[in-house]
């Protein structure tokens, strides 16, 4: 089972800028989609960014514009920049791995990302 940690949270501004990262303990070009989700609290989880592994992006809407995912198949990294941060922003947020065949779904730990002046 890969194992998965985020680095990157912390306070900052609003209108500030973070970089999350996911450095996977074997290879993300192995799972079929790497994204990035968030929890606020008393909030249900929701999908923020996914990058497939043909590169194919998708964002949660509020997020479309200021932030972007990317990976890095050399280092078994992928990032989260966030820019523009907002108050809503402010969530606990997680790394996933999903493979579909064999089926997969491999889980950070979280970093907590807090927007607040």
């Amino acid at each position: 089972q890969v194992q998965l940690v985020e680095s990157g949270g912390g306070l900052v501004q609003p209108g500030g800028s973070l970089r999350l990262s996911c450095v996977a303990s074997g290879n993300i070009f192995d799972f079929n989609i790497m994204a990035w989700y968030r929890q606020a609290p008393g909030k249900q989880r929701e999908l923020v960014a996914s990058i497939s592994s043909v590169d194919r992006i998708n964002y949660l809407d509020s997020v479309k514009g200021r932030f972007t995912i990317s990976r890095d198949n050399a280092k078994n990294t992928v990032y989260l920049q966030m820019n523009s941060l907002r108050l809503e922003d402010t969530a606990v947020y997680y790394c996933n791995a999903k493979n579909f065949i064999p089926r997969r779904d491999a889980w950070g730990q979280g970093t907590q990302v807090t927007v607040s002046s």
